[in-house]
């Protein structure tokens, strides 16, 4: 069957056309506007192209000229098929690059034999020379002023969007420091009640005022650290982060966030492997809060995506001027075109209508912030942090394994990494 592409963003236009043209034959393609033309084209190698031009976006003049531009469709007939009927418009169709043009309404009983004729090599006339160039020149001051107007409209929605932004980082900015007040006032007397004698004293069994208050003090701890993360990630966006300088002992540092791992809701059974070359890393200068906040959000990425029973590798190699730190996972790994994302601010994997809060549960959810404000702390030490994965399999379990490279020395000096 000869395939047609029509090109037409009235819906009773494209049924009349496609039933017409079926009962005659012919295989006919819609498409709705011009980029869906343009895609369709492209991927379908029609043997004729009908074009409405009065058509949303880019327009059958603009759609018909990028066509005319692609190899696989330079000779294709494309026929404008349209209700611009004034003077001049069949000449700047067939400028634009159509080699016919039908004016609607279409007549149904001679239609599918001008389509017949099109689809043999018939061409309409293009006038004289002269008149070509008049409306050739015509044409490209009208792309030239429509591309004008595109790149203001831009211009505009961006400065709009820069605004909104702006706007959203003081909101979560001020959120955060809002919240981090009552929040340090609950956590105060939590724990004001927990020392004293009646409830220190008493067993910790389950319902137990001792257990409940030991609860709702995990409770606001893992809100604190939430709370925190939106914070980090707002300073991180403003360029307002500020290190501490003090010597870090990143083994030290892993260490402990494993025992905070551990010590964190149920046991997984998962292994943790660490490698020889962690005793063998220098002393590092930096902030050594925020380096265990950025390396404590990977291990616990890699414990929420790796299954129960699985294994967790850290290792690292000490270079001239660099530690090169990693953390490898046996989880189920990450989807090549997640891959980039991973580290943009609230992007997460899982499916957020099945989150479930939980900073060590296999998939446990969470705001998709850890690695935004791991890569911003890893940054703002002259660092890199970047992911690699072989894909996502949930029973192959390729895993993933997450880089860090840190600068042995000033962590504000500037470091040009490999």
């Amino acid at each position: 069957m000869t395939k047609i592409l029509y090109v037409e963003d009235d819906s009773s236009s494209q049924r009349l056309v496609q039933r017409l043209l079926t009962s005659e034959g012919f295989d006919v393609l819609l498409a709705d506007n011009g980029i869906q033309a343009i895609e369709i084209a492209s991927r379908e190698r029609p043997e004729l192209i009908l074009m409405d031009i009065n058509i949303g976006g880019l327009d059958g003049y603009e759609v018909t000229t990028r066509l005319r531009g692609l190899d696989s469709l330079g000779t294709v007939p494309i026929v404008a098929v349209t209700a611009a009927t004034l003077k001049g418009d069949r000449e700047r169709a067939i400028v634009a690059g159509c080699t016919g043009y039908i004016p609607k309404p279409i007549d149904i009983d001679r239609f599918p034999d001008q389509v017949r004729a099109y689809l043999v090599g018939m061409t309409d006339d293009a006038g004289s020379a002269a008149d070509r160039a008049e409306y050739l020149t015509e044409y490209n001051q009208r792309l030239v002023q429509r591309l004008e107007a595109q790149v203001h409209e831009l211009e505009r929605a961006n400065a709009e969007l820069q605004k909104l932004e702006k706007l959203k980082a003081d909101f979560l900015l001020l959120t955060g420091h809002e919240l981090r007040t009552p929040l340090t006032v609950v956590y105060g007397y939590l724990q004001i009640l927990k020392s004293t004698p009646e409830i220190s004293a008493s067993p910790a069994t389950e319902g137990s005022p001792q257990y409940l208050l030991a609860r709702a003090s995990e409770a606001v701890e893992r809100l604190s650290e939430v709370v925190q993360d939106i914070l980090n990630v707002s300073l991180i966006n403003a360029n307002r982060l500020e290190l501490a300088r003090e010597p870090v002992f990143l083994h030290s540092t892993i260490q402990s966030i494993l025992h905070n791992l551990r010590s964190f809701g149920p046991q997984r059974q998962l292994s943790f492997e660490l490698g020889s070359g962690l005793s063998q890393i220098p002393v590092l200068e930096g902030d050594p809060q925020r380096l265990h906040q950025a390396i404590g959000n990977l291990v616990s990425n890699a414990v929420k995506y790796t299954p129960d029973g699985g294994t967790i590798s850290i290792d690292a190699e000490t270079h001239a001027d660099v530690v090169h730190l990693w953390v490898q996972d046996g989880g189920v790994g990450i989807a090549e075109d997640e891959l980039p994302h991973v580290f943009e601010r609230f992007y997460v994997l899982e499916d957020t209508s099945r989150h479930r809060s939980s900073k060590t549960a296999f998939k446990g959810g969470g705001l998709g912030l850890g690695l935004a404000v791991a890569k911003g702390i890893i940054e703002a030490h002259s660092g890199k942090l970047w992911a690699e994965s072989a894909g996502h399999d949930e029973e192959k379990l390729p895993g993933s394994t997450f880089h860090v490279l840190l600068p042995i020395g000033d962590p504000l000096a500037r470091m040009k990494m490999p």
